[in-house]
């Protein structure tokens, strides 16, 4: 069995407040990427995780990542293969998209993505959904004309870690989540303090009809109205900045 564990974006994220147990409400809008990372699960008598791919060395513990918690919480003995494609800790869903395509392929439900983390039911569904309370209360919307958009992700190879840059966040509620296009990444301004080259990333995305931050960063992309102009953008960012990770891909 094979299933891709496709990139996150946050088109608009809106952080509304923080909960007295640490935890802060959200309103998001979910969209998914056609390439992403790749797992693969073959019959085995134990249960078994293997990492490869190009950011394999980055990933901690085995024992301790989600697509391996996934399959063991549906009690299944397979031979489960990580095709580490994702830089880790980006912004991109990461472990979330993993466990979710973990999931999908071995039939798992919407309890136990819940219980897996905040992210892992959008990434479970990986389609358009709007997301709110902590990000896994979602709902499925349909965007006409959003699938198939040609995106550039930008990633400055600078880890940032989820949990600092939400508690950088300055408690301020700017209000709700309405129309995606006008909308913002509240976390944007925390990341960029902790990784200033958040903005030369998304200096290099102006070429882009919409340039974001994703998630918790610091992956950045940009929605471009041609592959072409896409690509163009790619070769001049590729140029300018041969250590950055560069993606170019299309909304599912």
């Amino acid at each position: 069995m094979r299933e891709t564990a496709y990139a996150k974006l946050n088109l608009a994220l809106h952080v509304r407040g923080r909960e007295a147990d640490g935890y802060h409400r959200i309103e998001t809008l979910f969209a998914f990427c056609e390439d992403g990372d790749l797992l693969t699960a073959e019959p085995a008598e134990v249960l078994s995780f293997t990492a490869t791919g190009p950011f394999a060395a980055q990933l901690g513990d085995p024992a301790r990542n989600l697509a391996f918690l996934a399959a063991r919480a549906l009690g299944r003995s397979v031979a489960l293969t990580l095709d580490k494609r994702l830089p880790i800790a980006a912004g991109l869903g990461g472990g979330s998209a993993d466990a979710g395509a973990v999931l999908r392929m071995l039939g798992g439900g919407p309890d136990i993505a819940a219980a897996l983390g905040a992210d892992v039911p959008a990434c479970r569904l990986s389609r358009t959904a709007r997301g709110t309370g902590r990000g896994d209360a979602i709902v499925p919307v349909e965007l006409p004309g959003l699938a198939g958009t040609p995106v550039l992700l930008v990633n400055p190879g600078l880890p940032l870690a989820t949990a600092d840059v939400f508690r950088a966040w300055d408690g301020i509620d700017r209000g709700p989540l309405e129309g995606w296009e006008a909308g913002r990444n509240d976390l944007e301004p925390p990341a960029r303090a902790l990784v200033p080259e958040i903005g030369a990333v998304l200096a290099a995305l102006a070429p882009a009809r919409i340039a974001r931050m994703s998630g918790s960063g610091a992956t950045c992309f940009g929605l471009f109205d041609s592959a072409a102009e896409r690509d163009a953008a790619a070769a001049a960012i590729a140029a300018a900045h041969p250590g950055w990770w560069l993606s170019q891909t299309r909304l599912r």
